[in-house]
């Protein structure tokens, strides 16, 4: 597809402004106030796609390796990594490939590049669309542990997770292939932003309704021991923090992208819509930070994944 003055290939097509040249500048817009340009270095692209490559790997290896954590719960983490891994091989790939050709180390036709950019656009796409399921996936996981627990195994069986897991990959492959192919279609950026407007409300009922179960329960053991007010504040500020974690994280790091294709259907020409484009790669940066992030928020906060990653570590040495 075609990268429309794109400082990167990548969904280049989404982004239409010139490159920034400076790490952070003031640069006067022409018809407008001036712009604040934050450029983020190759080398930057590459160490956040590394790292999160590294910690992914990690991960997955982790799940793979202890028996005890083949769950539907776990598997659903798993496929969150390779998610994230994708996002990280893609970006590390697509960096390298742009630094190759500038250096004139790889030289090859056009039509060549063309066809690897829009392989890399269905990788990131899809890769960040399954990241998001799998995010609603463990939300709803955890959600049925703990409001109906007692039929949680006979309703989360591993069969319906494979089903569930083989639907979404399947599902994020097909909106990759028609959102690039599509690329130009006000309807296409429309769904996008739709599905992560769902998704984020999704998560967001799911984790304060069970932060209220919590609550109640934490109350109803505070008041068996007489200490009401003490545990039940305690509880509900951790448990108030955990969950602005969790959909802080989300939004922070999404939420600029998804902002960013809002605004090229809803003021594509409009000076200060102008000034959210340019920061179209630190905006492609936070979706890489997000990578890194969600192995610490959701896998090595257990401690059997934790002991069995030691043990991948010494076994790698």
């Amino acid at each position: 597809m075609p990268a429309l003055g794109s400082p990167r290939r990548l969904l280049g097509s989404l982004n239409c402004t010139p490159p920034a040249t400076l790490p952070l500048t003031l640069a006067p817009n022409r018809t407008g106030p001036q712009c604040l340009e934050v450029s983020i270095p190759d080398g930057l692209f590459l160490s956040l796609g590394l790292v999160s490559l590294v910690e992914n790997v990690l991960v997955v290896a982790a799940i793979a390796k202890n028996r005890n954590l083949h769950s539907p719960m776990y598997y659903f983490i798993c496929c969150l990594a390779m998610s994230d891994l994708l996002v990280s091989v893609s970006n590390v790939l697509e960096t390298a490939v742009m630094l190759l050709l500038e250096a004139g180390v790889l030289a090859t036709r056009a039509a060549v590049v063309q066809q690897l950019d829009n392989v890399i656009d269905v990788l990131i796409c899809s890769s960040m669309v399954s990241s998001l399921c799998f995010l609603g996936a463990i939300a709803v996981d955890r959600y049925i542990s703990i409001f109906y627990a007692l039929r949680y195994h006979s309703v989360v069986t591993l069969p319906r997770a494979w089903r569930i897991i083989a639907a979404i990959w399947v599902a994020s492959i097909l909106t990759s292939v028609l959102s690039i192919t599509y690329y130009n279609h006000t309807v296409v950026l429309l769904c996008l932003v739709g599905f992560f407007i769902a998704m984020l409300a999704l998560m967001a009922v799911l984790y304060v309704h069970m932060l209220a179960r919590a609550c109640q329960h934490a109350r109803g053991i505070a008041r068996l021991q007489k200490r009401q007010r003490p545990i039940h504040q305690g509880f509900g500020l951790k448990g108030a923090a955990t969950l602005t974690i969790l959909l802080g994280v989300v939004f922070l790091c999404w939420g600029p992208f998804f902002l960013h294709l809002s605004l090229i259907v809803l003021c594509p020409q409009h000076p200060t819509c102008g000034c959210i484009f340019k920061n179209f790669n630190l905006f492609l940066a936070l979706i890489i930070c997000n990578a890194i992030v969600d192995p610490l928020i959701y896998a090595f906060r257990s401690q059997e994944l934790r002991k069995t990653l030691q043990e991948v570590l010494q076994c790698s040495w």
